[in-house]
C-alpha cells in the first residue's frame, strides 16, 4: 500500500497549489488524478492579479503563453461598455501542467472509487493510505461524495451549466468580450483571446432557470453564435463544444470533517457574479495547506464571493 501524510485527490489549480505549499513545509504529499497531464480542461481560462500574486507567478518568466488583458468589453441589452482592467488569459492545458510540475510531489493516475476511515487513516481503494485527505476533484470529487455530501448538500439554484470551446484562430484577437442576459439567459457568454493564436468562447447559465423555461444551454449556444457573428469570423455551428457543470458560491456548511478537506469546485466556490473558479480554488488550496501545516481550523468564509472588484479595480490588489 502506498502511504503519505497527505493525499490530494485532483491535480488542478486547487490540488496542485495545496501540494506546493505542503511540500514547501516538508510534509509528505502525493496527488491522485484520474487523467494524465497535460489534459484538456473546459474553462474560459482567465486569471486575476490576485491569482498571480497568490501563486507567485513571474509573468515575464512564465514558460507558456499568457495574454495581458487591458480592457473588458461588456455587452448588455444591445449596449456596449468598455472598462479598463488588468487581467490575464491562460490555456488550462498549459497552466495546470505547469502548476502540477511546480508542486514537486509524486502524481499517480488513479480514479478513486471507495474511501474509508480506519484507525485514524483514510484508505482509498485499498491502495493508498494517508492521515490527511484533500478533495480537489472538482464538481464530481469522490472526497466530497463520500465524506461531505451529507453535511454540505449542494443547492440546485447555484448550479451552472456551460458549453465552451477553445480553437486555434490566428487572426482572432479583438479583446475580451462578455455578453450578459442575452436572449434572457440567466448567465453570460464570453469571447476570450489566448496566446499563440488560441481563442476560447462559451456560454453558461443557471441550470434551474433553463429547466424552468424548458430551455437548454444548447439553445443559448445557438443564439450566441448569431451574436458572435457580429464580432468574429468564428462559426460556432461548425464546432463541437465541451459541456460541464459547476456550482456558484452558496451556503457552504462544512469544508472540513476530521482530517478531510474539500477545496475549489469540490466545495462549490466559484464567484457569484462571474462564476470564476480559479481564484477561489487557489485560495482554498493555500488555506487547506496552512490548516494542515499549523494544525488549525480550515475555513473559506473570507474568500471573496465576487469577481467584479478584482476586474475593474485592480489597483486595490
Amino acid at each position: 500500500m502506498t502511504k503519505a501524510e497527505v493525499i490530494i485527490v485532483g491535480g488542478g489549480p486547487a490540488g496542485s497549489t495545496c501540494a506546493w505549499k505542503l511540500r514547501e513545509a516538508g510534509i509528505e504529499t502525493l496527488i491522485l488524478d484520474k487523467q494524465e497531464f497535460p489534459r484538456a480542461k473546459p474553462c474560459a481560462g482567465w486569471i486575476t492579479p490576485r491569482v498571480v500574486r497568490n501563486l507567485q507567478v513571474d509573468i515575464n518568466a512564465f514558460p507558456y503563453s499568457i495574454v495581458r488583458l487591458e480592457r473588458l468589453h461588456l455587452h448588455r441589452s444591445g449596449r456596449r461598455f468598455s472598462l479598463p482592467t488588468r487581467q490575464y488569459s491562460i490555456r488550462r492545458y498549459e497552466f495546470d501542467e505547469w502548476l502540477l510540475k511546480r508542486a514537486g510531489v509524486p502524481v499517480y493516475r488513479h480514479t478513486v472509487k471507495k474511501i474509508r476511515r480506519e484507525e485514524g487513516s483514510y484508505i482509498l481503494d485499498d491502495v493508498y493510505r494517508c492521515t490527511y485527505l484533500v478533495g480537489a476533484g472538482g464538481t464530481y470529487c469522490p472526497v466530497y461524495r463520500s465524506i461531505f455530501s451529507d453535511l454540505s448538500p449542494r443547492t440546485a439554484s447555484a448550479q451552472i451549466t456551460a458549453l465552451e470551446v477553445e480553437v486555434k484562430c490566428e487572426d482572432e484577437n479583438r479583446g475580451c468580450h462578455l455578453w450578459f442576459s442575452e436572449n434572457g439567459l440567466n448567465g453570460y457568454s464570453w469571447y476570450l483571446p489566448k496566446g499563440n493564436g488560441y481563442l476560447n468562447v462559451g456560454v453558461g447559465g443557471r441550470s434551474t432557470t433553463l429547466e424552468a423555461r424548458g430551455e437548454t444551454i444548447r439553445d443559448h449556444w445557438t443564439h450566441f453564435g448569431q451574436k458572435l457573428a457580429e464580432l468574429s469570423s468564428v462559426n460556432l455551428d461548425a464546432l463541437q463544444p465541451n459541456g460541464h457543470t459547476y456550482y456558484l458560491r452558496h451556503d457552504i456548511r462544512t469544508v472540513q470533517r476530521d482530517n478531510a478537506f474539500i477545496v475549489g469546485d469540490a466545495a462549490g466556490l466559484a464567484t457569484k457574479d462571474l462564476g470564476e473558479g480559479i481564484g477561489p480554488a487557489v485560495e482554498s488550496g493555500i488555506r487547506a495547506a496552512r490548516a494542515i501545516i499549523n494544525r488549525t481550523e480550515y475555513s473559506v468564509k473570507s474568500i471573496s464571493k465576487y469577481s467584479l472588484p478584482d476586474l475593474v479595480l485592480p489597483w486595490r490588489l
